[in-house]
């Protein structure tokens, strides 16, 4: 066993500090960028998958709300004999809470149909028999426009 003199201890110790000292400067300029593209790669992949999943969130809401709506007309028609005649009667009669906004344009700005299409035979008016959005764009996963569905 080999002890070390005071002048050999003196040396490890400053080859020790040196060796700390220069890994604790921080990162290179290569490093930093090698970083910076990895992060820029994965925003870049991220983003289209972020905006479609708020499309597709909508397009959700949109489908409920035409569900609940016409759902909403049905019994409407069948409890009253008679078809509303318009949005605002569902509400009124306690069919629907409110008439929702429309997804797609953020707007309370649905399109009503009215026929002459009788649910009962003991209907005596006509009135709204369907509702659609007002939006003129078309989804981007099947192309149909959302003012069809």
């Amino acid at each position: 066993m080999r002890f070390a003199l005071p002048t050999e201890l003196s040396r490890l110790t400053l080859v020790r500090q040196r060796r700390g000292q220069t890994s604790a400067r921080g990162f290179t300029l290569i490093e930093m960028m090698f970083v910076i593209t990895i992060m820029i790669i994965l925003i870049s992949m991220a983003i289209p998958r972020l905006h479609n999943s708020e499309v597709f969130a909508r397009e959700a809401a949109l489908r409920q709300d035409l569900f609940t709506l016409r759902q909403a007309i049905e019994s409407y028609t069948l409890d009253k004999q008679a078809a509303p005649p318009s949005l605002d009667d569902l509400v009124t009669g306690g069919y629907i809470s409110a008439v929702p906004v429309d997804p797609m344009t953020r707007a309370k700005d649905w399109v009503t149909t009215s026929s002459d299409l009788v649910l009962s035979p003991d209907q005596t008016t006509i009135g709204l028999s369907d509702v659609h959005s007002a939006s003129n764009d078309s989804s981007p996963f099947d192309d149909s426009a959302y003012n069809t569905w």
